[in-house]
């Protein structure tokens, strides 16, 4: 036909060809979002089991967070170096089958009845999914473009917290559900979760995922590094501001909702209350995903944070029910904190991304120290008051969208 262009249809059947690539590639990365979701909450069914089994005290028991989120700070760095070398899709395989040999350990350590290797267990299984983290999250930012990176990878993270919702229930059927506080309970519900992950494993082997040329490369840029890189190293701190925070919260809820001027709650109704907290998360990351193709990231950032800062002080300046909805309504406002801050903190580093990612995922360490801070003021000056720690990470992630973030 005159006037034809005889390239126009195979154009636009390489452009569709390559958004059903890529579509298919952000399902099957949501998918792994979910599955370190569930294996991550788990954690808070385990501790106060492990606890009664071993007869730990709360020193003895917080181990288990320290060990999980002490893996982050320490295999992040390597994670990045890996991915450089193998590459994003083998990466995630490695993650896959590491997190699956943390689960296998249980079988041992139940076995033996040693509390040390259940925590040498929890440090493999977390640095499984450090590396999942450190692959996962600046792939799918990559997967698309950057205007709607944010919202991309907060609706993967709505999978995970869909993981995190879940995973409890499971967990409390499964482990909670014997009659004794045998250590042996794990080992049947860790070795169905190793199954899944290898065969997960395989199927990201042979699948095929779309190269991102930017990110995929062994050659380190001449003469740079990480720490040249502004928003990268604030944005490293922001995640170490948004997950302390959140931990912390998550780590304090059911002994304030204990006590008598917040809800006088039973222990195990508290428990109960604490599934809000993680279920606003995955609700205001579904939301954060269809907002942010119209807002800027950090404006809905720095709005999220400034909203939180004033639920915590809603929460320590009243009592009853307005105390306790206030600080669960925190959870929402998380939600779409840690995909956002990622992908500013890693916008733009191309050849540098994954060692970018692993010194981001570092960051997740305040999930270790944060509750810990918290815990010392709590003894001083009383539970309530002592959400004021939490208050000034989200004053710093608050700065961090305003002022620290590369807004280019």
């Amino acid at each position: 036909m005159a006037g034809s262009n005889p390239d126009s249809s195979a154009t636009t059947v390489s452009e569709g060809q390559q958004q059903e690539t890529q579509k298919f590639a952000f399902i099957a990365m949501t998918c792994l979002f979910f599955f370190w979701g569930f294996i991550t909450v788990l954690n808070d069914i385990l501790i106060p089991f492990l606890k009664e089994s071993f007869d730990l005290n709360y020193t003895q028991a917080m181990l288990v967070q320290f060990c999980f989120f002490g893996a982050y700070f320490i295999v992040s760095p390597f994670a990045g170096r890996l991915i450089d070398k193998v590459g994003f899709q083998t990466g995630i395989v490695i993650g896959l089958l590491t997190t699956a040999l943390g689960c296998i350990l249980f079988y041992p350590s139940a076995d033996l009845h040693i509390y040390g290797l259940f925590l040498f267990a929890f440090f493999v299984l977390a640095s499984g999914i450090t590396i999942l983290q450190v692959a996962a999250n600046p792939y799918v930012a990559a997967l698309g473009p950057d205007k709607t990176a944010a919202s991309r990878l907060n609706l993967a993270q709505a999978a995970n917290s869909l993981g995190t919702t879940v995973g409890p229930v499971v967990g409390s059927i499964l482990i909670l559900g014997v009659v004794a506080a045998d250590a042996s309970a794990v080992q049947m519900p860790y070795l169905m979760i190793a199954a899944v992950l290898v065969t997960a494993a395989l199927l990201f082997r042979n699948i095929t995922l779309p190269k991102l040329a930017h990110l995929e490369t062994n050659d380190d840029v001449a003469g740079d590094s990480v720490w040249n890189h502004r928003s990268l190293v604030l944005g490293a701190l922001a995640i170490f501001m948004y997950v302390g925070g959140e931990v912390s919260i998550g780590s304090f809820l059911v002994n304030y909702f204990a006590e008598s001027s917040i809800a006088g709650m039973e222990i195990a109704e508290a428990g109960e209350m604490v599934g809000y907290y993680w279920g606003a998360a995955m609700i205001g990351r579904l939301v954060g995903a269809v907002l942010m193709n119209y807002i800027a990231s950090t404006k809905y950032l720095a709005a999220n944070a400034v909203i939180a800062i004033a639920m915590i002080i809603v929460s320590m300046n009243t009592s009853g029910s307005v105390a306790m909805w206030s600080i669960l309504a925190v959870g929402f406002f998380n939600s779409i904190m840690f995909p956002t801050i990622f992908t500013l903190a890693v916008k733009g580093l191309g050849a540098m991304t994954s060692k970018g990612s692993g010194l981001v995922c570092q960051g997740i360490v305040g999930g270790a120290l944060v509750p810990l801070i918290q815990g010392v003021v709590a003894d001083s000056i009383g539970i309530q008051l002592s959400f004021v720690v939490p208050m000034m990470c989200y004053i710093y992630i608050g700065w961090y969208a305003l002022r620290g973030a590369d807004q280019a």
